[in-house]
């Protein structure tokens, strides 16, 4: 099998634009915002780009201390990110949240990273950024939910111990339908672009269950962490 990916240029990579400028067709035909999609194309083309300079930079650093760096702040980022739906208590709960996206996030990330990796040596950039950036997204997307139900479940005079339960139960639910839906309704990210880049699907699927593994974990124990330390202020 090859196991070798295929170089897409910029001319080929335009090719891409086709259908989308046949959906901003349809938007503008059915008077839609076409302003706002055509931004965020722009935005994406743009940040992506842009990242992939970035990120050249970053995967070929050895620098153990700029990699820690990057971990620090996109668990800082991430946990600002995940409190955007609260209003009042935003500053109050956002050490809370950083607690929770380390801790949740962090746990998973080394257990994956040194325990099924084992990753020598630890900040191997290439592999520790991206597994990163997944299991702290995912977990500032459960601590978001979290924070949403519970201050709005509590502002309905719910008790907390109710709250708190249906807070977990929503930010569970995207991460479960997730698990039903892997390999029957979609093949997620990492598995096709392995694929895509010649590796074994058998392999492939191997690295998918992992991933899958530390979405849910993060998810949950990410979430049960901020529930835990809120408590006291909303008792």
């Amino acid at each position: 099998m090859n196991n070798s990916i295929q170089i897409i240029s910029l001319a080929d990579l335009s090719i891409a634009f086709i259908p989308v400028f046949i959906g901003l067709v349809f938007l503008y035909k059915w008077s839609l915002n076409t302003k706002q999609a055509s931004y965020a194309l722009s935005r994406m083309l743009v940040q992506l780009l842009l990242i992939g300079y970035v990120l050249s930079y970053i995967f070929y650093s050895d620098n153990a201390w700029l990699i820690a760096a990057i971990l620090v702040m996109m668990v800082l980022v991430s946990s600002w990110i995940a409190l955007g739906t609260i209003k009042d208590n935003r500053m109050l709960l956002l050490k809370y949240a950083v607690i929770a996206i380390a801790l949740g996030g962090g746990f998973t990330l080394l257990l994956m990273t040194q325990g099924v990796l084992s990753l020598e040596p630890w900040y191997q950039p290439k592999v520790l950024i991206p597994l990163a950036g997944m299991i702290f997204a995912n977990s500032m997307n459960s601590v978001s939910l979290c924070a949403e139900r519970l201050t709005s479940e509590l502002e309905n005079k719910q008790e907390y111990d109710q709250a708190r339960k249906l807070a977990l139960n929503a930010a569970s639910i995207p991460v479960i339908n997730s698990l039903f839906a892997v390999g029957l309704v979609s093949l997620p990210g990492m598995m096709t672009g392995q694929i895509l880049s010649g590796i074994s699907p058998l392999i492939a699927a191997r690295y998918q269950i992992m991933v899958m593994c530390m979405i849910f974990a993060s998810a949950i124990i990410s979430a049960v962490i901020f529930l835990v330390l809120v408590k006291p202020k909303f008792k």
